[in-house]
């Protein structure tokens, strides 16, 4: 059974998502024709055929029985799980721009997230050392600038992108190729659980769906769609990654690439794209000036208060090293090489030979 104060529109969007043989664009075709997915059930066999395939026509007068939504039920009973449809006003207004938006989202954590000013970043899986470096750093970066960054919670450059938009002001969404009474990979168990508390993860699959092949292109749509542009940090030629950034492009969005090694593997993909028009990019503030001034610049963030701040002031504009850097500002070396390379993205100092530091702005 069905509770009381069960929002009846919301069942028979459910139900309308879960009807079998019923692809998105036919349900679209559905809502457009008869405005409500109520309507749409009530509507005739005879009027449903003339939009669907008769399969699919007879699979909606079957209706769906209540236990198929058991699962959603009780999924939602908890305060930090939501299902936001195309008729809500939580629903992603970037989503509405590409050609195939989800009927529903199932959203677990912050629902302000969707409609904040985001970006995607995305890479290998099998990322080296400074690909995992630069996604972070970057990730931070442009999240302290107010965007929320997006990526897929994969191995590699996606898990780096989350972490590094945890530490920031603009947070971060997974979007995920399971239901989200699901986590995979499994590794990232912990952090998905931080995304569910500090951020937000989001999935256009039922809950119970295993993690498919098939899932995991089709979700990058959503990658892309929800963000101003995307970031590939490294990617091989045959990237899951590239996917995410051809549509990308079909969608409208920005597209950047950070060159790597002419030898390594993983920059082969980027430097494909760089090829193909993409942006090179070097520092975070190279995407935030190419986004345009609705964003916090970091010259901006450098005036303000905090520990970056801090640090620029102890730097000066004279060059220097590190180990009088951390003897100025009492930092350790291990802190303070963090805090210089998010400083060296944001294109706010450059390093020297000899180990050297120096400001720019």
């Amino acid at each position: 059974m069905l509770p009381v104060n069960f929002d009846v529109s919301l069942k028979a969007w459910l139900a309308l998502s879960l009807t079998r043989g019923l692809g998105g664009e036919s349900a679209r075709r559905l809502l457009k024709e008869f405005g409500s997915p109520d309507a749409v059930f009530a509507a005739s066999i005879s009027s449903l055929k003339s939009i669907v395939k008769p399969d699919a026509a007879a699979e909606i007068k079957k209706g769906i029985a209540d236990d198929a939504l058991a699962p959603a039920l009780a999924w939602l009973e908890d305060d930090n799980n939501h299902i936001v449809t195309l008729a809500d006003s939580d629903y992603p207004q970037a989503l509405l721009n590409i050609p195939d938006p989800p009927l529903l989202l199932y959203v677990k954590g912050q629902l302000g997230l969707l409609n904040q000013a985001a970006l995607a970043i995305v890479g290998s899986r099998s990322a080296t050392p400074q690909g995992i470096h630069n996604a972070e750093a970057f990730a931070k970066s442009l999240s302290d600038a107010g965007l929320c960054i997006i990526s897929g919670l994969a191995h590699g450059i996606d898990a780096a992108a989350h972490r590094g938009a945890l530490r920031g002001r603009g947070g971060s969404i997974a979007v995920v190729g399971t239901g989200l009474d699901k986590v995979y990979p499994a590794a990232n168990r912990d952090l998905a659980h931080a995304l569910a508390q500090q951020g937000t993860l989001v999935s256009e699959f039922p809950l119970g769906t295993a993690p498919l092949a098939a899932n995991f292109p089709r979700r990058n749509r959503l990658i892309s769609g929800l963000g101003l542009g995307c970031l590939v940090v490294e990617a091989s030629l045959q990237s899951g990654s590239l996917i995410t950034a051809r549509l990308a492009l079909e969608q409208g969005r920005e597209v950047f690439a950070i060159p790597g090694s002419i030898h390594a593997p993983q920059s082969k993909g980027c430097h494909a794209l760089l090829k193909q028009g993409a942006k090179l990019v070097e520092t975070a503030h190279d995407i935030l000036e190419e986004l345009g001034g609705q964003l916090v610049s970091p010259a901006q963030r450098a005036s303000s208060e905090g520990p970056d701040s801090a640090l620029l002031e102890h730097l000066g504009f004279d060059p220097v090293d590190a180990d009088t850097l951390s003897v100025r500002c009492g930092l350790t070396i291990a802190e303070l090489s963090a805090m210089l390379l998010t400083l060296e993205l944001d294109g706010r100092i450059s390093a020297l030979p000899g180990g050297l530091y120096q400001r720019i702005h």
